[in-house]
């Protein structure tokens, strides 16, 4: 029984594909049209997932959509009913776009099927999920656990904000809902907008932010935006937002209330954003510590999954493992919409549908493959579309591969590393990305400014081989989709000089903190990723090797593009990316590519190329 799972028409669009409950392919559509966030329907990603499993639109038996659209327009009408005449700009813009192309969803996607596949029968069996139905199914049934409390968390979905789900064996129930305008997600979102960051994207740089500031204005947040009850749930004063019927996320009153309005984009970072940015992360922190606690309490279940954009903050999730309310947590690695399409994909295939055999999960191991399930491109295919853009390369064997790119990495390279299949969700973890010596103090601002150019706050995760991560990290459990922040290990902290406690806000970032400072933030954390010789036998040979010859058996990880750039996908891509950038070395399978003797005429600029994020 074959699943095709969509997401589409808000932000982060993908496609997945699930046979007998087992996930064969997952991709998101920005990384194939270079468009980053793309709310398009996925044509591309469908392709792709398709051409991955070898199968034709029409070998699809179901295809399902990741949210109901009709009751997600009753929510914007009961809405706008309910706060008139406050809106009617906002209600004037959205109608038309609802009216002409979302709202009868069902014949809009079974045209752009049919374009795919005029033959696929499939499209006349289209299924529909709820947005966190779908959310809840991507994390409890890849995940390692036959029993688990299920939190979802997000800005919105048709009407609910918040879930609570209860898994066992085939069953997912949900049982609890906190529901719009009432939302952690947006409220965080409100922050991210005004701090001056672009809502949807720039939630992780207030997250990146937060260690840079005093949470100076929590308890303001507490006592004027948020009720917050003992068990977690909460209610917004919505005098302070504009979300619900507005054209922007926040209202004069919240202006007022934090002293001015909204920091422009692009400009100078003040103490008032980094201390916005600690308050809003510890409030968000605190509302999760007590949700998970409280249900902990209530089920009696040792398992937890996440999923939805505030999954997506790592810290946040460190704190809730730190926390042992439950003793094992899973987050979905693509816990934002993208992650919707292969939620509805399994909610279909395991709720709707019969499938042949039963759920297995052993406790330990989850069935994401690493994430690790895009395309990929044979050593033939890399040589041909390399040759074809005029790049020039070596091709070596695997020995010889290792040791040259160990080098480079220890002589201060930023390393570009593109192997196997491209993982599917924000993080990049092995497949495409971007290297370097953790121990080397410049990397940090090496990869910030002449490679990603982006700020140079914004911290770089350590990977680690799964083998050795207590020895550098205080943490002792699987984090295979750099989804967990905790402290680097105390032994491998310096002590800082005398001068250091009178720096403030970005000065910070000055001090060298422990062993391996390109990764560790400010505040002594990491985001890690532990690597796994089963799921990712190419990169944990890499780390492996730099292991062997330094004695630290960790890298730095960054997605493979610029700020503002889907994560490359294709070897055209990535070649491009490396001829734009300072990028010194370039690894494509077993092809070898140096900076230093590539064309000048390919060279690019990128610093512009892309929006910015």
């Amino acid at each position: 029984m074959r699943v095709l799972g969509i997401s589409a028409f808000y932000h982060d669009s993908g496609a997945a594909l699930v046979e007998n409950g087992e996930i064969v392919a997952a991709v998101q559509e920005e990384r194939l049209t270079r468009i980053k966030h793309d709310h398009a329907f996925p044509e591309n990603a469908i392709r792709a997932v398709l051409d991955i499993a070898g199968l034709r639109l029409r070998d699809v038996d179901h295809v399902c959509f990741y949210e109901k659209p009709f009751v997600k327009f009753e929510r914007l009408l009961e809405t706008y009913l309910a706060m008139a005449p406050r809106g009617f700009r906002s209600f004037a813009t959205a109608m038309p776009v609802w009216i002409r192309d979302k709202l009868f969803q069902k014949s809009v996607l079974a045209r752009a099927l049919r374009r795919i596949d005029p033959d696929a029968e499939a499209v006349e069996r289209m299924l529909f999920a709820e947005h966190h139905q779908s959310h809840a199914a991507s994390a409890y049934y890849p995940s390692p656990f036959d029993e688990a409390v299920v939190l979802t968390l997000d800005g919105v979905g048709e009407w609910a904000t918040a879930t609570v789900g209860v898994g066992r064996g085939e069953e997912l129930r949900i049982v609890k809902e906190i529901r719009f305008p009432h939302s952690l997600g947006l409220l965080y979102s409100a922050f991210t907008y005004y701090t001056g960051f672009r809502v949807n994207s720039g939630e992780y740089k207030l997250m990146g932010l937060a260690p840079y500031g005093e949470p100076r204005y929590a308890d303001l947040i507490r006592d004027q935006l948020i009720d917050v009850r003992e068990d977690g749930s909460f209610w917004l004063d919505m005098r302070y937002f504009d979300y619900a019927t507005g054209l922007t996320m926040t209202t004069r009153h919240f202006d007022a209330l934090f002293g001015g309005p909204p920091r422009k984009p692009e400009s100078p970072l003040t103490q008032k954003e980094m201390d916005l940015a600690a308050s809003i992360q510890q409030v968000t922190e605190d509302i999760l510590l007590r949700m998970t606690r409280s249900l902990a309490a209530e089920f009696g279940i040792s398992n937890l999954c996440l999923a939805g954009g505030v999954a997506l903050n790592c810290v946040a999730n460190g704190r809730i493992l730190r926390d042992s309310a439950f003793r094992e947590i899973w987050i979905q690695p693509a816990a934002g919409d993208a992650g919707g399409a292969l939620g509805a994909a399994l909610a279909a295939a395991h709720q709707h549908l019969h499938l042949p055999r039963p759920r297995l999960a052993d406790g330990a191991r989850d069935h994401m493959k690493g994430a690790y399930l895009g395309p990929e491109f044979s050593q033939e295919e890399i040589e041909r579309r390399l040759s074809a853009v005029g790049a020039r390369f070596e091709v070596l064997e695997d020995d010889a591969l290792y040791r040259r790119a160990v080098a480079r990495l220890i002589a201060g390279d930023a390393v570009g590393w593109f192997q196997g299949r491209m993982e599917f969700g924000p993080r990049a973890l092995g497949g495409r990305s971007i290297l370097g010596d953790p121990r080397n103090p410049d990397m940090q601002r090496t990869l910030n400014l002449r490679i990603k150019y982006r700020e140079s706050f914004r911290p770089f995760a350590p990977s680690v081989l799964r083998e050795h991560v207590s020895e550098w990290f205080e943490l002792d459990t699987d984090s295979p989709y750099m989804l967990i922040v905790a402290d680097v290990a105390r032994g491998r902290l310096l002590p800082l000089p005398e001068e250091a406690g009178e720096l403030k806000g970005l000065e910070r970032l000055q001090v060298p903190r422990s062993e391996i400072p390109a990764v560790t933030h400010v505040d002594n954390s990491a985001r890690i990723q532990t690597v796994h010789a089963d799921t990712n036998p190419r990169y944990h040979r890499l780390l492996t090797e730099f292991h062997r010859e330094t004695g630290c058996p960790v890298l730095v990880n960054t997605s493979f593009n610029v700020r503002g750039e889907p994560i490359v996908c294709t070897p055209e891509d990535a070649f491009r990316c490396f001829m734009g950038t300072e990028m010194e070395t370039l690894v494509i399978g077993n092809c070898f590519l140096r900076k230093n003797v590539q064309d000048p005429v390919l060279a690019e600029d990128y610093r512009d190329r892309f929006e910015l994020d």
